[in-house]
């Protein structure tokens, strides 16, 4: 097999996908005040162009070798499922580490029409956690079951993190887009009731209010190249994709610089542990952009 270089080891951009981008003027790709207090209320913001065409066909042409389980690069994930549901007949491809393997998803990471509107919902300078791969195929795809991202990231303290969800593909109610409960970020952090599987569990863990507000979740449909914002505590989940066409998404997860380690143990598989209490850095937790320019 071909070896693979480790970009972990590279802190910045290794090619030119995003050029141009990177030269331009910042505040080029800032949110406006209405798009900043609509996340604050809701708890996500749609609709943020983060690639145009080209940049989305790049990063098709990356992943499609990650199909195939013996692709070069395979040792070099945090976690590879190519299918985390536990049924054959309702695939979820899921990853976690892409951008250690190939250029374009590695300078994704520093994309100025990610990190500028990602410094302003976090409200500071933005650092690195891990990406992340959903793919759901064309006919069978399954879900990814209601669920608190920060329910799985509590080895990191304080709660300053966001999620970054970017369509490779157009997302659709019919291929299995993301859903939220508006204002759900306001409720406490909710007991893991799985990724994959039923996406009825979570009406174990909810109270009588939480679950009327359960009725009625919004739908984001999304543009390939458009992404959507969501906060650490928003409640969200996607359906299956029975169309004739695949439904593929990256997902970039960071949080504020200062951010700190909540454990002795390893906090990614194969990443050298940060002592409890220190802060989260390093070549596998770069800083991506600090507005101060510092």
């Amino acid at each position: 097999m071909a070896t693979v270089t480790d970009l972990s080891q590279s802190q910045g951009p290794v090619g030119d996908l995003f050029a141009e981008a990177l030269r331009a003027d910042p505040d080029r790709f800032r949110l406006s005040d209405d798009q900043v207090r609509f996340y604050h209320e809701n708890g996500y913001l749609p609709g943020v162009r983060i690639l145009d065409e080209a940049q989305v066909e790049a990063l098709r042409q990356e992943l499609a070798e990650w199909f195939d389980p013996d692709h070069p690069g395979r040792d070099l994930w945090y976690e590879y499922h190519s299918n985390e549901s536990a049924d054959p007949d309702r695939v979820l491809f899921h990853a976690l580490g892409a951008w250690r393997i190939k250029p374009g998803f590695h300078d994704l990471l520093w994309n100025p029409a990610f990190t500028v509107p990602a410094s302003q919902l976090l409200g500071g300078a933005v650092r690195f956690w891990h990406d992340q791969l959903f793919c759901k195929p064309a006919k069978h795809g399954g879900v990814v079951a209601w669920h608190q991202d920060y329910s799985y990231w509590t080895r990191t303290i304080p709660m300053a993190h966001l999620t970054c969800w970017i369509g490779l593909d157009d997302s659709t109610i019919d291929n299995g887009c993301v859903h939220y409960v508006p204002g759900s970020h306001r409720w406490p952090l909710l007991p893991i009731t799985g990724l994959a599987g039923d996406m009825e569990a979570i009406r174990e863990v909810l109270d009588d209010e939480q679950w009327a507000m359960f009725q009625n979740p919004v739908a984001v449909e999304l543009k390939a190249g458009e992404a959507t914002f969501h906060h650490p505590l928003m409640v969200h989940g996607s359906f299956a994709n029975r169309t004739d066409r695949p439904r593929r998404a990256t997902v970039i997860n960071v949080f504020r610089d200062g951010v700190r380690s909540d454990t002795n143990d390893v906090l990614l598989d194969g990443v050298p542990p940060i002592p409890q209490g220190a802060p989260m850095n390093g070549p596998f937790f770069p800083l991506l952009y600090d507005p101060a320019g510092r």
